[in-house]
C-alpha cells in the first residue's frame, strides 16, 4: 500500500502544477477580457466562456488536488479534538462511504451527457463563442474518475498510518 500512496502523492503534485499553470492562464484572460471591454469598448463571447470553462477544469482538477492535501470539508471541530488513529480511522470511512460512492455515480452518470454532447458536436449557442463543448464536459467524469484513483491513495494513506500507528503501541 505504501506505493499506492507514492504514487498518488506524486500524481497530486503534477495535478497541482497543471492547475498552477490554469490559474495564471485564467488570471490573463480575465484582466485582458476586462482590458479589452473596458478600454476598447469591445467584449468577447469566447474570452468570456473561456473563463468559465478554465475555472471548470481548476475546480474539477482541484477536487483531486484538495484531498490530497487535506484541503477537503470535514467538521473540524470534532475532528481536531480526534487521535491520530481515530482521524485514520474516519477518513479510510469517509473514503468508502461518501468520496467513492459519490464519485462513481457522478463519473457513471455523466458519461451519457459527454456523449450526447460529442456525438452532436455541441458547441456555444452565442455568436462568438467556443466549440467543441463536449471537451469541457468530458472533463466531469473524468475528474471523477481521478478523484476515485487519488482516494485509493488517500485511503492507503491512512491505512499505512494506522498500520504504522498500531505497530508502534505493539513494541
Amino acid at each position: 500500500m505504501q506505493w499506492i500512496e507514492s504514487f498518488c502523492d506524486k500524481f497530486a503534485k503534477y495535478i497541482g502544477v497543471i492547475i498552477s499553470f490554469l490559474l495564471i492562464l485564467m488570471m490573463i484572460n480575465v484582466a485582458f477580457d476586462a482590458l479589452n471591454r473596458y478600454i476598447m469598448n469591445s467584449n468577447s463571447v469566447a474570452l468570456q466562456e473561456m473563463e468559465w470553462h478554465l475555472f471548470s477544469v481548476i475546480i474539477l482538477l482541484g477536487l483531486s488536488y484538495s484531498l490530497n492535501e487535506e484541503g477537503h470539508v470535514r467538521v473540524d471541530i470534532l475532528y481536531t479534538g480526534f487521535s491520530e488513529k481515530k482521524k485514520a480511522i474516519v477518513n479510510m470511512t469517509g473514503v468508502i462511504l461518501f468520496i467513492l460512492p459519490l464519485s462513481l455515480l457522478v463519473a457513471y452518470g455523466s458519461i451519457n451527457f459527454v456523449e450526447k454532447s460529442f456525438i452532436f458536436m455541441e458547441q456555444s449557442g452565442d455568436p462568438g463563442g467556443l466549440p467543441y463543448r463536449f471537451i469541457i464536459k468530458g472533463l466531469i467524469p473524468t475528474s471523477f474518475f481521478i478523484l476515485i484513483f487519488m482516494s485509493v491513495g488517500y485511503f492507503a494513506r491512512n491505512y499505512n498510518l494506522l498500520k504504522r500507528l498500531n505497530s508502534g503501541s505493539k513494541s
